[in-house]
């Protein structure tokens, strides 16, 4: 726990916190059934992410000798993460989107601005939630890379279940398990290129699945 405490850490944490809460904030402005105020819902976002983000600073170098960070990546992982994002956007496009889209709306943007929220949420939030954070406390806690995947893994799981079960619309079971191997195949790829190409090379991979939604928005 002391790598915690390091000046680096903190600062590097409270840095990242800013930006991800800087991020998230065109999306917490058109939350339009928000139940608290903007300053609060941000800084809720900048607390959690500071804590999130310095799980990350900590623990990820120091457990798998990988920069968190990596502005050289090699060009043959750089074009099979493209690749996979293009994938795995067309895939969700035709093949999950259409009954996610008829029972839950209001995860789908309804225009640009919507659209431009939701990656800047995604992309300085969501994957640090789901990725970035879990792992690293994963990382550390069992000192064993694929031991932490799989266990990063089975808490995505976990809160999809949670997202799940709270929607006022449950999804048929043949739909749920689709999601389900999606989220486990995604995010099994997306750690893989994680440990190869750190955040930048995932927020790539983030964009590019985001991307699909400009499709239905642009094509209308």
């Amino acid at each position: 726990m002391r790598h915690l405490a390091k000046p680096e850490v903190v600062k590097s944490a409270a840095i990242a916190a800013s930006v991800s809460a800087a991020l998230s904030l065109p999306r917490m402005l058109l939350w339009e059934q928000r139940p608290v105020p903007v300053w609060y819902t941000e800084a809720m976002i900048f607390l959690g992410g500071f804590v999130l983000w310095a799980f990350v600073f900590a623990w990820h170098t120091e457990y798998t000798r990988r920069p968190v960070f990596t502005l050289k990546i090699n060009a043959r992982i750089a074009a099979a993460a493209t690749l996979a994002g293009i994938a795995a956007a067309l895939s969700l496009y035709w093949l999950l989107d259409p009954s996610l889209r008829a029972r839950s709306p209001q995860d789908y943007p309804l225009d640009l601005a919507q659209w431009f929220a939701t990656v800047l949420f995604a992309l300085g939030f969501t994957q640090l939630f789901l990725v970035f954070a879990p792992f690293a406390w994963s990382v550390r806690l069992l000192r064993n890379k694929q031991a932490a995947i799989v266990l990063t893994l089975a808490l995505s799981v976990a809160v999809l279940i949670l997202k799940t079960n709270s929607s006022p619309t449950p999804l048929p079971f043949g739909v749920f398990l689709e999601l389900l191997v999606v989220r486990v195949v995604f995010g099994y790829f997306g750690l893989w290129f994680y440990l190869r190409g750190g955040i930048l090379l995932v927020t790539w991979l983030g964009f590019l699945i985001e991307a699909r939604h400009l499709l239905s928005l642009l094509g209308h």
